[in-house]
Protein backbone atom coordinates (compact mmCIF):
# COMPACT_ATOMS: atom_id res chain seq x y z
CA UNK A 1 0.00 0.00 0.00
CA UNK A 2 1.36 3.19 -1.02
CA UNK A 3 -0.05 6.36 1.15
CA UNK A 4 0.63 9.85 0.15
CA UNK A 5 1.76 12.74 1.70
CA UNK A 6 -0.34 14.35 4.75
CA UNK A 7 -2.52 17.37 3.25
CA UNK A 8 -3.19 18.25 6.84
CA UNK A 9 0.36 18.63 8.96
CA UNK A 10 -1.28 18.58 12.71
CA UNK A 11 -1.60 14.71 13.12
CA UNK A 12 -4.42 14.98 15.55
CA UNK A 13 -6.53 16.80 12.95
CA UNK A 14 -4.96 14.38 9.94
CA UNK A 15 -6.52 11.61 11.91
CA UNK A 16 -9.75 12.99 12.42
CA UNK A 17 -9.75 14.05 8.89
CA UNK A 18 -9.65 10.06 7.90
CA UNK A 19 -12.04 8.90 10.58
CA UNK A 20 -15.10 11.04 9.84
CA UNK A 21 -17.74 10.26 6.94
CA UNK A 22 -19.38 12.32 4.44
CA UNK A 23 -22.81 13.02 5.94
CA UNK A 24 -26.33 14.36 5.03
CA UNK A 25 -28.40 15.18 7.72
CA UNK A 26 -32.03 14.34 6.91
CA UNK A 27 -33.69 16.60 9.23
CA UNK A 28 -31.71 20.52 7.97
CA UNK A 29 -31.54 18.63 4.28
CA UNK A 30 -27.41 19.73 4.04
CA UNK A 31 -24.65 18.04 3.92
CA UNK A 32 -22.39 18.41 6.85
CA UNK A 33 -18.28 19.29 7.15
CA UNK A 34 -16.08 17.80 9.72
CA UNK A 35 -16.34 20.89 11.72
CA UNK A 36 -20.24 20.72 12.58
CA UNK A 37 -20.97 18.60 15.72
CA UNK A 38 -24.37 17.07 15.03
CA UNK A 39 -25.69 13.94 17.14
CA UNK A 40 -29.00 13.76 14.88
CA UNK A 41 -30.49 10.39 14.79
CA UNK A 42 -31.06 11.28 10.81
CA UNK A 43 -27.87 11.37 9.33
CA UNK A 44 -26.46 9.46 6.82
CA UNK A 45 -22.84 8.36 5.91
CA UNK A 46 -23.10 9.58 2.02
CA UNK A 47 -19.48 8.07 1.68
CA UNK A 48 -20.34 4.29 3.53
CA UNK A 49 -23.64 4.30 1.46
CA UNK A 50 -22.40 4.94 -1.83
CA UNK A 51 -19.05 2.87 -1.98
CA UNK A 52 -21.27 -0.78 -0.55
CA UNK A 53 -23.79 -0.01 -3.20
CA UNK A 54 -20.71 0.85 -5.73
CA UNK A 55 -19.19 -2.44 -5.32
CA UNK A 56 -22.31 -4.08 -5.06
CA UNK A 57 -23.39 -3.09 -8.56
CA UNK A 58 -19.34 -4.20 -9.39
CA UNK A 59 -20.02 -7.44 -8.08
CA UNK A 60 -23.34 -7.89 -9.75
CA UNK A 61 -22.29 -6.90 -13.39
CA UNK A 62 -19.20 -8.50 -12.94
CA UNK A 63 -21.14 -12.10 -12.38
CA UNK A 64 -23.82 -11.40 -14.88
CA UNK A 65 -21.36 -10.70 -17.25
CA UNK A 66 -19.39 -14.38 -17.06
CA UNK A 67 -22.58 -16.20 -16.34
CA UNK A 68 -23.64 -14.46 -19.78
CA UNK A 69 -20.63 -15.50 -21.82
CA UNK A 70 -19.50 -19.20 -20.22
CA UNK A 71 -17.18 -20.83 -22.40
CA UNK A 72 -17.71 -24.34 -21.51
CA UNK A 73 -14.34 -25.94 -23.60
CA UNK A 74 -11.77 -23.26 -22.87
CA UNK A 75 -12.60 -20.91 -20.07
CA UNK A 76 -11.27 -17.87 -19.59
CA UNK A 77 -9.41 -16.66 -16.54
CA UNK A 78 -12.33 -14.60 -15.35
CA UNK A 79 -14.45 -17.34 -15.81
CA UNK A 80 -12.04 -19.84 -13.87
CA UNK A 81 -12.01 -17.28 -10.96
CA UNK A 82 -15.79 -16.72 -10.90
CA UNK A 83 -15.82 -20.96 -10.76
CA UNK A 84 -13.63 -21.30 -8.00
CA UNK A 85 -15.49 -19.29 -5.84
CA UNK A 86 -18.37 -21.00 -6.69
CA UNK A 87 -17.29 -23.98 -5.88
CA UNK A 88 -15.27 -22.93 -2.84
CA UNK A 89 -18.70 -21.32 -1.21
CA UNK A 90 -20.93 -24.39 -2.16
CA UNK A 91 -18.58 -26.53 -0.81
CA UNK A 92 -19.04 -25.31 2.63
CA UNK A 93 -22.53 -24.97 1.92
CA UNK A 94 -22.80 -28.51 1.77
CA UNK A 95 -20.75 -29.32 4.25
CA UNK A 96 -22.41 -26.85 6.93
CA UNK A 97 -26.20 -26.84 5.84
CA UNK A 98 -26.99 -30.62 5.00
CA UNK A 99 -30.53 -30.02 4.83
CA UNK A 100 -32.65 -30.29 2.07
CA UNK A 101 -31.79 -28.40 -1.03
CA UNK A 102 -32.42 -24.58 -0.09
CA UNK A 103 -32.29 -22.06 -3.21
CA UNK A 104 -31.28 -18.74 -1.48
CA UNK A 105 -28.30 -20.33 1.14
CA UNK A 106 -25.64 -20.53 -1.72
CA UNK A 107 -26.18 -17.41 -3.28
CA UNK A 108 -26.43 -15.45 -0.10
CA UNK A 109 -22.92 -16.91 1.18
CA UNK A 110 -21.80 -16.27 -2.31
CA UNK A 111 -23.34 -12.35 -1.90
CA UNK A 112 -22.14 -12.37 1.37
CA UNK A 113 -18.48 -13.88 0.68
CA UNK A 114 -17.59 -11.23 -2.51
CA UNK A 115 -19.45 -8.47 -1.14
CA UNK A 116 -17.52 -7.85 2.37
CA UNK A 117 -13.93 -9.12 0.65
CA UNK A 118 -14.79 -6.06 -1.61
CA UNK A 119 -15.66 -3.60 1.16
CA UNK A 120 -12.48 -4.90 3.04
CA UNK A 121 -10.20 -4.59 -0.24
CA UNK A 122 -10.83 -1.05 -0.62
CA UNK A 123 -8.85 -0.54 2.80
CA UNK A 124 -5.54 -1.87 0.99
CA UNK A 125 -6.27 1.69 -1.33
CA UNK A 126 -4.12 4.65 -0.97
CA UNK A 127 -5.31 6.41 2.52
CA UNK A 128 -5.37 10.43 0.83
CA UNK A 129 -6.11 9.16 -2.88
CA UNK A 130 -9.82 9.60 -2.47
CA UNK A 131 -9.95 12.45 -0.27
CA UNK A 132 -7.64 14.23 -2.65
CA UNK A 133 -9.39 13.18 -5.56
CA UNK A 134 -13.54 13.77 -4.35
CA UNK A 135 -11.85 17.34 -3.04
CA UNK A 136 -10.46 18.32 -6.04
CA UNK A 137 -13.24 17.57 -8.11
CA UNK A 138 -16.26 17.68 -6.24
CA UNK A 139 -15.04 20.12 -2.49
CA UNK A 140 -15.96 17.34 -0.29
CA UNK A 141 -13.95 17.80 2.92
CA UNK A 142 -14.20 14.29 3.85
CA UNK A 143 -14.64 10.48 2.59
CA UNK A 144 -14.29 7.13 4.37
CA UNK A 145 -14.18 4.56 1.34
CA UNK A 146 -14.41 1.60 3.63
CA UNK A 147 -17.70 0.77 4.00
CA UNK A 148 -16.93 -2.11 6.60
CA UNK A 149 -15.44 0.48 8.97
CA UNK A 150 -18.42 1.91 9.21
CA UNK A 151 -20.63 0.56 12.53
CA UNK A 152 -23.95 1.48 10.21
CA UNK A 153 -23.03 -0.90 7.53
CA UNK A 154 -21.62 -3.80 9.34
CA UNK A 155 -24.77 -4.01 11.59
CA UNK A 156 -27.43 -3.64 8.58
CA UNK A 157 -25.61 -6.09 7.15
CA UNK A 158 -25.41 -8.21 10.52
CA UNK A 159 -29.14 -7.51 11.38
CA UNK A 160 -30.55 -8.96 7.35
CA UNK A 161 -28.65 -12.16 8.66
CA UNK A 162 -30.59 -11.98 12.29
CA UNK A 163 -34.07 -11.22 10.37
CA UNK A 164 -33.22 -14.68 8.02
CA UNK A 165 -32.54 -16.60 11.60
CA UNK A 166 -35.88 -15.33 13.05
CA UNK A 167 -37.64 -16.19 9.92
CA UNK A 168 -36.01 -19.78 9.19
CA UNK A 169 -36.86 -20.37 12.70
CA UNK A 170 -40.33 -19.55 12.52
CA UNK A 171 -40.75 -21.41 8.92
CA UNK A 172 -39.50 -24.50 10.31
CA UNK A 173 -40.86 -25.27 13.94
CA UNK A 174 -43.78 -22.79 13.44
CA UNK A 175 -44.13 -20.02 15.77
CA UNK A 176 -45.91 -21.85 18.05
CA UNK A 177 -42.51 -23.97 18.81
CA UNK A 178 -40.53 -21.68 18.22
CA UNK A 179 -41.49 -19.76 21.14
CA UNK A 180 -41.56 -23.12 23.56
CA UNK A 181 -37.98 -23.23 22.65
CA UNK A 182 -37.15 -19.96 24.10
CA UNK A 183 -39.19 -20.66 26.98
CA UNK A 184 -38.74 -24.43 28.23
CA UNK A 185 -34.72 -24.75 26.72
CA UNK A 186 -32.54 -25.73 27.93
CA UNK A 187 -34.44 -26.66 31.35
CA UNK A 188 -37.89 -28.62 30.36
CA UNK A 189 -40.03 -27.29 33.22
CA UNK A 190 -42.41 -23.69 34.02
CA UNK A 191 -40.33 -22.79 37.22
CA UNK A 192 -37.42 -22.43 34.50
CA UNK A 193 -39.14 -20.52 32.06
CA UNK A 194 -37.61 -17.03 32.89
CA UNK A 195 -33.99 -18.50 33.12
CA UNK A 196 -34.49 -20.44 30.20
CA UNK A 197 -36.16 -17.12 27.96
CA UNK A 198 -32.63 -14.76 29.28
CA UNK A 199 -30.65 -17.43 28.26
CA UNK A 200 -31.75 -18.03 24.73
CA UNK A 201 -32.75 -14.49 23.88
CA UNK A 202 -28.92 -13.52 25.08
CA UNK A 203 -27.99 -16.17 22.40
CA UNK A 204 -29.99 -14.97 19.67
CA UNK A 205 -29.02 -11.53 20.00
CA UNK A 206 -25.35 -12.44 20.24
CA UNK A 207 -25.28 -13.64 17.13
CA UNK A 208 -26.18 -10.43 14.78
CA UNK A 209 -24.17 -9.09 17.41
CA UNK A 210 -20.60 -10.80 17.22
CA UNK A 211 -21.42 -10.98 13.69
CA UNK A 212 -21.21 -7.20 13.36
CA UNK A 213 -18.31 -6.11 15.57
CA UNK A 214 -16.39 -8.55 14.88
CA UNK A 215 -16.07 -7.11 11.32
CA UNK A 216 -16.24 -3.74 12.29
CA UNK A 217 -13.69 -3.86 15.03
CA UNK A 218 -10.86 -5.58 12.74
CA UNK A 219 -11.27 -3.73 9.98
CA UNK A 220 -11.27 -0.52 12.18
CA UNK A 221 -8.50 -1.42 13.82
CA UNK A 222 -6.39 -2.14 10.44
CA UNK A 223 -7.54 0.73 8.90
CA UNK A 224 -6.67 2.80 11.95
CA UNK A 225 -2.85 1.20 11.80
CA UNK A 226 -2.73 2.77 8.31
CA UNK A 227 -3.90 5.91 9.54
CA UNK A 228 -1.36 6.30 12.38
CA UNK A 229 1.56 5.25 10.27
CA UNK A 230 0.65 7.94 7.42
CA UNK A 231 0.20 10.83 10.42
CA UNK A 232 3.08 10.07 12.25
CA UNK A 233 5.85 9.30 9.93
CA UNK A 234 7.21 10.71 6.89
CA UNK A 235 6.01 9.58 3.35
CA UNK A 236 9.51 8.35 2.40
CA UNK A 237 9.99 5.89 5.67
CA UNK A 238 6.29 4.91 5.64
CA UNK A 239 6.71 2.19 3.16
CA UNK A 240 9.10 0.09 6.14
CA UNK A 241 5.61 -0.33 8.08
CA UNK A 242 2.97 -0.57 5.56
CA UNK A 243 4.17 -3.02 3.18
CA UNK A 244 4.23 -5.64 5.65
CA UNK A 245 1.16 -4.64 7.38
CA UNK A 246 -0.48 -4.46 3.81
CA UNK A 247 0.42 -7.46 3.00
CA UNK A 248 -0.75 -9.32 6.36
CA UNK A 249 -4.05 -7.36 6.03
CA UNK A 250 -4.78 -9.14 2.22
CA UNK A 251 -5.13 -12.43 4.86
CA UNK A 252 -7.41 -10.33 7.08
CA UNK A 253 -9.64 -8.93 4.68
CA UNK A 254 -10.25 -12.34 3.12
CA UNK A 255 -10.34 -13.97 6.56
CA UNK A 256 -13.20 -11.61 8.12
CA UNK A 257 -15.20 -12.03 4.78
CA UNK A 258 -14.77 -15.62 4.80
CA UNK A 259 -15.71 -15.95 8.37
CA UNK A 260 -18.79 -13.98 8.71
CA UNK A 261 -19.95 -16.52 5.62
CA UNK A 262 -19.42 -19.27 7.56
CA UNK A 263 -21.53 -18.32 10.73
CA UNK A 264 -24.26 -17.02 8.69
CA UNK A 265 -23.99 -20.76 7.04
CA UNK A 266 -24.22 -21.84 10.81
CA UNK A 267 -26.55 -20.05 12.30
CA UNK A 268 -29.40 -20.62 9.56
CA UNK A 269 -28.30 -23.88 9.92
CA UNK A 270 -29.31 -24.32 13.48
CA UNK A 271 -32.39 -22.14 12.54
CA UNK A 272 -33.80 -24.83 10.58
CA UNK A 273 -32.23 -27.81 12.67
CA UNK A 274 -34.91 -30.11 14.11
CA UNK A 275 -35.09 -30.81 17.96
Amino acid sequence: MIIFSKVLLNPKEYINHHLKNFQFDLKTLKFLNIYDKNDSFFILNCDSLFFSFFLGLIFIFFFYHISKNLNCWIPGKLQSCVEISVDFIEKYVKEIYPYKKNILIAPLSLTIFIWVFLMNFMDLLPIDLFPFLFKYFFNVSTIKIVPSTDINIVFSLSLGVFFLILFYNISSKGIINFLKSLFFKPFNHIIFSFFNFFLEFTSLISKPLSLGLRLFGNMYSGEMIFILISAFLPWWIQWILTVPWAIFHILVIFLQAFIFMILTIIYLSMAVEKH
